[in-house]
């Protein structure tokens, strides 16, 4: 009782104590998982791949097969403020783990809070659609390997596919894109280079000049190397077999096969028929069509998609710092045997 008195005096003289901080949230159970499956039937899988590494390609090849069906950009793990920034506060956890709150079965409620949402969100289009198989792709640029993390404390029944592209097409793709949009983060310099581009493109493919700053290099190789390495570490320990990594480039060149090995992870049996599908879906490209209307001048410059870009876009130096930072990454991932490229 002396507590109790304690409390209750303490909350008269100085008000109800608010707590600053909540506990982590715990992972989703097995019981859980089976039991919200009763209400949300489908099997799930997810996207992950840096930015600009192919990741809108797979989705729109993948939800062509009659019982997949894909959407974009969620952001369910992969972009701040996240899920879990549904249940992510003190006052949340007070409420979902009040021992008073008899629906919560002695357990906080939080992780099913979090799987009951996106299931809802990504089972609505899926049913809308008539496909029994839905899987949503967000690119996981600046939370890499947490970002696995916390898909697999929410979803780990799901199957994971990671898409990995050459970074130094990631780099090229990530620069034009905020070029031809003409970012409010550019700075001076970068001002300057979209400018001399609109003006005279051939000194940017002759090796005279850069299309990067040094700082562009070196921020986009660095994250490029971590996302590739943490995804792929925490994806393999978390998901084992139902982790499916590839190469965009092998995409380009083998679109079928690398499709339908694809589709067999995610559980679909898949038809000759689909290599047609396939041929017409990747004739299209519609962030092509968007940058040209966007910013044209600059736009033209680079044929999007294709594999190898950098080759004549790269200057010495341009090399250099990149190889400096992701060489080793660029071999293991057999875009180099070694570092004389």
């Amino acid at each position: 009782m002396i507590p109790r008195f304690k409390s209750a005096a303490r909350i008269l003289l100085k008000g109800n104590s608010k707590k600053k901080k909540r506990n982590p949230i715990p992972a989703i159970t097995a019981e859980d998982v089976a039991e919200i499956k009763q209400f949300f039937p489908r099997e799930k899988f997810f996207i992950f791949g840096h930015a600009r590494s192919g990741t809108t390609l797979l989705m729109r090849l993948l939800r062509l097969h009659p019982e997949v069906h894909c959407n974009y950009q969620a952001h369910f793990f992969t972009r701040q403020p996240l899920l879990k920034s549904l249940v992510d506060t003190p006052e949340a956890e007070e409420w979902l783990a009040r021992k008073s709150n008899r629906w919560n079965r002695g357990r906080d409620l939080s992780p099913l809070i979090l799987r009951a949402a996106a299931d809802f969100i990504m089972e609505r289009d899926a049913a809308k659609e008539g496909k029994r198989i839905v899987g949503d792709k967000s690119p996981s640029s600046t939370i890499h390997g947490q970002a696995v993390r916390d898909l697999h404390a929410v979803y780990p029944d799901a199957k994971l596919v990671y898409i990995v592209r050459d970074g130094r097409d990631v780099l090229v793709s990530e620069r034009f894109r905020n070029l031809v949009e003409e970012s409010r983060f550019l700075k001076a310099e970068d001002k300057r280079i979209a400018e001399e581009l609109r003006k005279d493109q051939s000194q940017f493919t002759n090796g005279t000049r850069s299309i990067f700053t040094e700082n562009i290099i070196r921020r986009v190789s660095t994250g490029w190397v971590k996302n590739v390495q943490e995804s792929e570490n925490e994806g393999r320990k978390l998901f084992g077999e139902n982790y499916y990594s590839l190469r965009y480039e092998d995409v380009l060149n083998r679109p079928f096969e690398e499709m339908k090995r694809l589709w067999n992870f995610i559980g679909v049996q898949v038809s000759q028929s689909l290599e047609e599908d396939i041929i017409n879906e990747m004739i299209s490209n519609p962030d092509e069509e968007w940058q040209s209307k966007r910013n044209e001048d600059i736009a033209s410059f680079l044929s999007k998609g294709r594999a190898g870009n950098w080759q004549g876009l790269f200057t010495e130096r341009d090399k250099a710092i990149f190889k400096k930072v992701a060489g080793e990454m660029l071999i293991k991932w057999k875009y180099e045997k070694d570092a004389n490229w």
